[in-house]
């Protein structure tokens, strides 16, 4: 069963520190452009702490790692962040626009026990890359803390913990930190042991899905076993067998799943749109009678209304087209849980198969990524339709994983809402 524990979380003391300023995104969306933007805009940031600076002449002893447990051991001591007393739970909601719609993505902050993957109820969807698990680990090593949540779902048709959740945020919250984009992301302590025992109860049945952070949940499984390793596990109840985590249920209303495209390279002597043509209705969406945004929008929409509907953008025709599924019989070599997914269609199919394309970059704003196809060596963006949440869960219980940058939560969680100090 999957163990979800209260802490006593370490918080920005708000008669201390503007919640505003000292936030930040997470760190695998932070530019070195924002990460300038974030030391400048509060001595306190968070950003010192959980993806500092390098500087020259670095050495074992003195680096970004040393820095940010010296920050983080110096705002303690002036009360910068302060160490709540008691074991809470934290409601976090995030209140922002898409679409021009107003939604609200609501969940509560608590740690998970530690376990591997695959191996009971936590459950990872996507792949992952090997580097950013080695900076992640750095930060457990020298702070002890998780410093930014992973961001989970669970599945509850009885919604008891989301029922204290929405009794809870008709209070004044304890931090509200608005960002660049005009979200609001606001927090507040469940501390009573009623509302405790009753989330604990709940989630003590559920299966866990990790929806963004699949490299912080390893790193913490390996920090885990390098302390087993040095004979500090004495009990299994020493904090490091846990790993701070923001659960969200998936039943509720309020999550957002996007799309991440693809910017590729292809060969010169393929033509696109012929090979495509045996498994797509190939449709040419009329650049004489519309501005380029104009019809990128219009292919953008007409993909969702369609299965396994894709769009491209083709460089040196500057043109979009819909990619429409003619129904022919894929064949694919994935796992039963992985095949009617778009994003398997388009690596499996379109890139392996079809157009050997052995280079692509990742781009989520499809604006952002024709102008980098443009000024680029790349021939095509493939545009995709978002990934379904029931998939994540289908995917996640089969025991399989999605290529990278399958799925995008949005929005992010703010990294220094609540830190978890071991």
């Amino acid at each position: 069963m999957a163990e979800v524990i209260p802490i006593k979380g370490v918080l920005y003391n708000p008669e201390k520190a503007d919640a505003s300023s000292v936030m930040a995104p997470p760190y695998d969306v932070v530019t070195p452009d924002l990460k300038d933007i974030l030391y400048e805009k509060s001595p306190y940031n968070i950003i010192r702490i959980d993806f500092g600076r390098d500087k020259d002449g670095d050495n074992e002893k003195e680096n970004r790692y040393t820095r940010a447990s010296g920050f983080l051991s110096d705002w303690l001591k002036k009360g910068i962040l302060i160490h709540d007393r008691e074991p809470s739970y934290y409601c976090y909601e995030i209140s922002y626009k898409i679409n021009g719609k107003s939604k609200k993505t609501r969940g509560f902050l608590g740690a998970v026990r530690i376990e591997e993957l695959g191996s009971g109820r936590v459950h990872p969807h996507e792949m992952t890359y090997s580097k950013p698990k080695s900076d992640r680990l750095n930060i457990l090593r020298y702070c002890s803390a998780n410093t930014s949540p992973i961001f989970s779902l669970y599945s509850s048709t009885e919604k008891l913990a989301s029922s204290i959740l929405e009794n809870t945020v008709k209070k004044p919250p304890f931090i509200e930190s608005k960002n660049g984009d005009g979200f609001i992301h606001r927090l507040w302590r469940v501390s009573d042991s009623a509302s405790i025992n009753t989330i604990k109860k709940e989630m003590s049945d559920k299966d866990v899905f990790i929806a963004d952070g699949h490299h912080r949940y390893e790193t913490a499984l390996a920090f885990k076993k390098e302390m087993e390793g040095r004979g500090l596990n004495k009990t299994g109840q020493e904090s490091f067998n846990y790993v701070l985590m923001f659960l969200s249920n998936m039943e509720d209303d309020g999550l957002t799943l996007l799309p991440t495209h693809r910017i590729v390279e292809i060969d010169s002597d393929i033509n696109a749109k012929e090979l495509l043509g045996k498994y797509f209705e190939v449709r040419k969406i009329s650049p004489e009678k519309l501005s380029g945004a104009q019809a990128r929008q219009q292919m953008l929409e007409a993909m969702q209304s369609r299965i396994h509907a894709f769009g491209m953008y083709l460089t040196n025709a500057d043109t979009y087209y819909l990619l429409s599924f003619n129904g022919s019989d894929l064949e694919l070599d994935a796992a039963e849980s992985l095949k009617n997914l778009d994003v398997t269609v388009l690596h499996n199919l379109i890139f392996e198969r079809l157009l050997n394309v052995t280079h692509y970059e990742y781009e989520m704003d499809p604006d952002i990524a024709v102008e980098r196809a443009k000024k680029g060596s790349f021939e095509a963006v493939f545009f995709l339709n978002s990934t379904r949440i029931h998939d994540v869960r289908e995917v996640a219980l089969a025991g399989h994983r999605m290529p990278p940058k399958s799925t995008y939560f949005y929005p992010k969680l703010l990294t220094g809402m609540v830190i978890y100090k071991f």
